[in-house]
């Protein structure tokens, strides 16, 4: 599956703007860029942006460790902020943490555009069988 293929599954990432440039089990790496439509007050990019953005990533990578037929959904999600973002864009890199029969956590690392921090999202995806 091409990155643009997992991207068009995501009619609501799509539209958001996330931009997913590689992609497979061990991990999927994307991007958004800071927009002012995407901003609360004082110009920085809305949390529930930065939210979207690690949702999508994460179950990017849920998806590509799935047995053949199942889907998944997002059972749980924490996030964890440490900066703002006011310029540039957000990079995200989501790792599987665990990948089991019923359930997969995956951990998206996400930084802005100087490479700094800016949060932490853990997410358990529940395993969807046929």
């Amino acid at each position: 599956m091409t990155t643009d293929q997992i991207t068009d599954a995501m009619p609501f990432a799509r539209a958001l703007g996330v931009e997913i440039d590689t992609a497979g089990p061990d991990g999927v790496a994307g991007r958004l860029a800071w927009a002012p439509e995407r901003c609360t007050a004082g110009g920085l990019m809305h949390g529930g942006v930065i939210m979207a953005l690690a949702d999508s990533l994460g179950a990017a990578c849920a998806f590509l460790n799935l047995p053949e037929g199942a889907a998944t959904t997002t059972l749980e999600s924490k996030t964890n902020f440490f900066r703002g973002v006011r310029g540039g864009h957000v990079r995200g890199i989501s790792a599987p943490l665990h990948v089991g029969r019923t359930s997969i956590v995956v951990q998206t690392d996400l930084f802005d555009d100087r490479d700094r921090r800016i949060a932490q999202v853990t997410q358990t995806q529940v395993v969807l069988r046929p």
